[in-house]
């Protein structure tokens, strides 16, 4: 009799066995169909260790949801797993676990994201778990009770984390009334008003074949697994076309400084403004760019400045997230309340820099090198490269985004650094969120 203890123990090993194995290049053989019913499926074959596993990306996230019922998407991600036609939750439980796999779900500003880790000798129950789940949840009462409480539990908790209130006040602020301003789990107030007949209704209306990726990784040949897909998702109905037009994300105000008043030795500060979406053609310069101003760890200028130079800041970095209608531009920090201004007004003056300077031949080649050297640790193991072709295939990139990402860094000049700095960050635009002690910041 197998027994659910030991199994985890055999996976785990074969897990993190699998993440200390690099994959030696870039490429990946990636089979890409799309069946009848409009499910697009890409395999990948690896065959160095007896697993399989699963990522099932559905276009169902939070920017479809309506901002009075802010919560509902990611609830009904959550509640997949609490009970279908054919199993209670705590059946589907104890059967995945038996059997040492993993299957979890989780929600998402873009899409919805559905996982399965299983040994491939227990394929079939993994996959008849995996589509019952997708395909026939009933969403129990008692079960969407206990998830709003546990989801509020956490939104009330995070309240005393100065870095989660800096970030809830900036995408509010920055994305002003666009979907990706508000949070994924939503609010205690939208969620009051979520109810049964709303999760079903978002389900029926958004978890649609036409509107979903399945990734499948693994030991398992690419015969094999069209033949257990179509077997298993096949039955999905294909539905009618129901998603509404997502604008991109307004401006933004700009301009403006929200000062939150907490009892907080270290002030939590967040500088940024709206962004670029995912298929911006100057994503890629705007990484290298973002590299050199932030993004590079100890190797960027505002570690170099804030940090070394000023010695402000522990840490200090700035991103430029993109999704699918728009992203943001956020430089974040933590300084003493009384530094804070001067911290801000040198992190002005390296934004100044980098919009009126070209970098150095050397800061541009460090840039390239690190952005396409690290490039192959996202596709390193079979979690990651199911993930990863998800969101290949979501945005758009094509199959052949993976050979081609070094040639789109490295043909990045100083120009094109220049250019972009110049073009994507605003300065009038910027807004400054504080979260500190109001008696002792300078001048806010």
């Amino acid at each position: 009799m197998r027994g659910s203890g030991f199994l985890k123990i055999v996976l785990f090993v074969l897990i993190f066995h699998l993440s200390c194995i690099s994959t030696p290049s870039y490429s990946l053989d990636v089979e890409r169909e799309v069946l009848d019913n409009g499910l697009t499926l890409l395999i990948v074959e690896r065959h160095n260790l007896p697993m399989v596993v699963v990522t099932v990306g559905i276009r169902a996230g939070s920017v479809l949801e309506p901002p009075e019922k802010a919560g509902l998407s990611n609830l009904t991600a959550m509640l997949l797993k609490a009970g279908t036609r054919n199993r209670t939750a705590e059946q589907i439980d104890e059967e995945i676990e038996f059997v040492g796999g993993e299957l979890e779900s989780s929600g998402g500003y873009d899409y919805i994201t559905v996982g399965l880790t299983i040994l491939k000798k227990d394929i079939i129950l993994g996959l008849d778990l995996l589509s019952d789940i997708i395909l026939n949840p009933v969403f129990p009462e008692g079960e969407i009770k206990k998830k709003i409480k546990l989801i509020k539990g956490s939104l009330r908790a995070s309240e005393d984390d100065p870095n989660f209130v800096a970030s809830k006040a900036f995408i509010k602020e920055v994305f002003d009334g666009h979907p990706y301003g508000r949070l994924i789990e939503g609010s205690e107030e939208s969620l009051r008003g979520i109810s049964r007949d709303d999760i079903i209704d978002f389900h029926r209306t958004y978890y649609l074949p036409a509107s979903s990726i399945i990734a499948i990784v693994g030991d398992i040949t690419a015969d094999e697994a069209r033949s257990l897909i179509s077997r298993y998702f096949q039955i999905w109905k294909p539905g009618g076309p129901t998603h509404p037009r997502v604008p991109s994300p307004p401006r933004g105000r700009g301009g403006r400084t929200i000062v939150i008043d907490k009892d907080l030795t270290q002030a939590n500060i967040i500088i940024g403004h709206t962004g670029v979406g995912r298929d911006n053609p100057d994503y890629y310069a705007i990484s290298v760019m973002n590299y050199i101003l932030g993004g590079g760890g100890f190797a960027s200028r505002l570690m170099q400045k804030i940090r070394d130079e000023k010695g402000f800041v522990y840490d200090i970095y700035s991103t430029f997230s993109a999704r699918k209608y728009g992203g943001a531009f956020e430089i974040s920090l933590q300084t003493r309340n009384e530094s804070a201004d001067e911290a801000i007004e040198e992190i002005m003056g390296e934004i100044e820099r980098i919009r009126e300077e070209p970098v150095s031949d050397r800061e541009l080649e460090d840039a390239k090198s690190f952005l396409t050297g690290v490039f192959p640790v996202r596709i390193e193991t079979s979690r990651r490269i199911a993930d990863f072709l998800v969101a290949v295939e979501y945005y758009g990139l094509g199959m052949d985004y993976i050979d081609k990402y070094p040639e789109y860094i490295n043909s990045v000049t100083k120009e094109d650094v220049l250019r972009v700095a110049r073009k994507y960050i605003r300065p009038e635009d910027l807004t400054i969120v504080i979260v500190g002690d109001r008696e002792k910041l300078q001048t806010w």
